[in-house]
């Protein structure tokens, strides 16, 4: 072996004839491993201890190899097996038999590397397995979902992560591509035919929305401000019932389809605006005459004053003619407040004088005063007789139907004002 490894140097493994033929002492003798001419004895050594050195390093990069797990022990074996037939008859001088026992020793440690690369391949199968039935599970569920633009997405990645992996046995491993496969293409199919309705859907929207805006373009200088403001009212519930269109085609028709609303609109509002200045003055003269009706009504005292007065009144307000749009609300509530007022005071005035009604009053009045009779004299008898009780009872009733005859009288001196 060599002197760095502390012991004997190569050299003193060979020795030179005087005609520089160089041998190599081996345990079976001295076989010759060339010869080197002209040249020094030490010379002519040194040549063949180098490629001694050459194939000690060779034994020592595979130690260093297969200690690090750079080469597989089958690998290992058959670079052992080349290294062994080259150092038994090498043309070198050195302990080749020292040598070829450094390659027994790297025996053992190649099967507990086998040992190693079993366990490692069969945990990397395991884990391989169960990242693969993941993987199937994940896009079966995708397969079955409706996530159209996510899901191509992650079917991508999740491919990329299969072809990572390493096979397992053949069987499991045709059998979970099946699997995947399968569910790549059924999703790829049903979201085909999804875009496909979608497209279709899209396009029919885009004739229905264009149909409505080519309605809306002869109704935009439309001056039939009432009818137009209807007819696009209309227009508009058909745009939302027609659906979406893309969203480029929806923006632009969109876009068209605003711009003749406003078209139109725009126009008039000016117009109602104009109208409305035009009207101010009538507004003023109609809360003057509200002003002037509500003193000489409100309240009502005597009703077919106040019903001839609203008549007047109603008259003379309706031809003064229209209003600015803000005012009609605000003038018809106080119109309705001052007719609800007379007709109330009609009503009020008809209960009162009404015949049925207070002979029904004075009936109930009869009545009570009747029953109050019948009760003092129920209370009296009682009293005589010692029933204490009794009486008391009948006192009761009697501060009850008491109080119901107040309110009786009440409603027949109503109807004797």
């Amino acid at each position: 072996m060599s002197a760095a490894a502390g012991q004997t140097n190569p050299a003193d493994y060979g020795r030179v004839d005087p005609d520089g033929t160089v041998y190599v002492r081996t345990a079976e003798g001295e076989r010759p491993v060339g010869q080197v001419p002209d040249s020094a004895p030490e010379e002519a050594l040194a040549f063949f201890v180098r490629r001694f050195q050459s194939l000690e390093g060779e034994v020592t990069l595979l130690q260093s190899r297969i200690a690090a797990g750079s080469v597989g022990p089958d690998d290992a074996r058959k670079r052992i097996a080349s290294l062994r037939a080259t150092i038994l008859g090498a043309n070198a001088v050195g302990d080749l038999a020292g040598l070829s026992a450094r390659l027994d020793e790297i025996e053992p440690k190649l099967a507990e590397l086998a040992d190693a690369r079993r366990a490692e391949r069969a945990q990397a199968a395991d884990h391989a397995r169960t990242e693969k039935e993941r993987m199937v599970a994940e896009a079966e569920k995708l397969a079955a979902g409706n996530d159209w633009r996510g899901g191509v997405n992650r079917f991508r990645a999740l491919l990329d992560e299969w072809k990572a992996l390493p096979r397992i046995d053949r069987a499991t491993d045709d059998a979970l591509w099946h699997r995947f496969s399968t569910a790549r293409t059924t999703y790829t199919r049903r979201r085909k035919a999804q875009f496909a309705a979608q497209t279709e859907r899209f396009s029919a929207a885009k004739a229905a929305k264009e149909a409505i805006i080519e309605r809306a373009r002869g109704l935009a200088d439309s001056t039939d401000w009432g009818a137009t403001s209807a007819a696009f009212r209309d227009l508009m519930a058909e745009w939302k019932a027609a659906g979406s269109a893309s969203r480029s085609d929806d923006d632009t028709l969109w876009g068209v389809f605003r711009g003749l609303q406003d078209q139109f609109f725009n126009a008039r509002n000016a117009a109602l605006n104009e109208q409305d200045s035009e009207f101010r003055g009538n507004q003023q003269a109609k809360e003057q005459l509200l002003d002037q009706a509500e003193a000489e009504i409100l309240p009502v005292t005597d009703v077919k004053a106040a019903r001839a007065a609203f008549r007047d009144f109603l008259t003379r307000y309706n031809d003064l003619g229209r209003v600015p749009r803000e005012a009609i609300r605000p003038l018809d509530g106080r119109v309705r407040a001052l007719e609800s007022a007379v007709r109330e005071a009609e009503e009020a005035e008809w209960r009162r004088t009404d015949p049925e009604a207070r002979q029904r009053a004075q009936d109930t009045v009869a009545m009570f005063e009747t029953q109050i009779a019948k009760l003092q004299a129920q209370a009296d008898t009682a009293e005589a007789a010692g029933k204490a009780r009794d009486a008391a009872r009948a006192k009761e009733s009697i501060a009850t139907y008491s109080q119901l005859l107040e309110q009786a009288r009440t409603t027949l001196a109503d109807f004797e004002r």
